[in-house]
């Protein structure tokens, strides 16, 4: 199985830009369709982009399309997810997630579609 590692969270302003990583072991990345899922307290997970095997495709949550922009370097088992226009709505503890089904990006949308969790890192922008 692999294990996933998040990265790069921290404490920005409104308009700030982040790189979140998420470093894999275990297992090669490419074996692994991946996505990014962000949680506050008292609400559920939500899903925020994900990416398939190659990397060539990629599908965003409404909210974050046109800021956010995940990818994937599988020479470095790592998943990115790159962060612009930051607002404070987009504070929060953010996962990425692998899982090992074969749909397509835009139907793998739910928590329960993935197997494989890191542990989390907080992204705050404050106003």
């Amino acid at each position: 199985q692999v294990q996933l590692v998040e990265s790069g969270g921290g404490l920005v302003q409104a308009g700030a830009s982040l790189r979140l990583s998420c470093a894999a072991s275990g297992r090669t990345l490419s074996s692994y369709a991946m996505g990014w899922f962000r949680q506050t307290p008292g609400k559920e997970r939500e899903f925020v982009a994900a990416i398939n095997r190659s990397g060539g495709v990629t599908f965003y949550e409404d909210s974050v399309k046109g800021r956010f922009t995940i990818s994937r370097d599988n020479a470095k088992n790592t998943l990115y997810l790159q962060m612009n226009s930051l607002k404070p709505e987009d504070t929060a503890v953010y996962y990425c997630a692998a899982r090992t089904t074969y749909v397509e990006v835009r139907s793998a949308l739910a928590p329960n579609d993935y197997r494989y969790w890191g542990q989390g890192t907080q992204v705050t922008v404050s106003a």
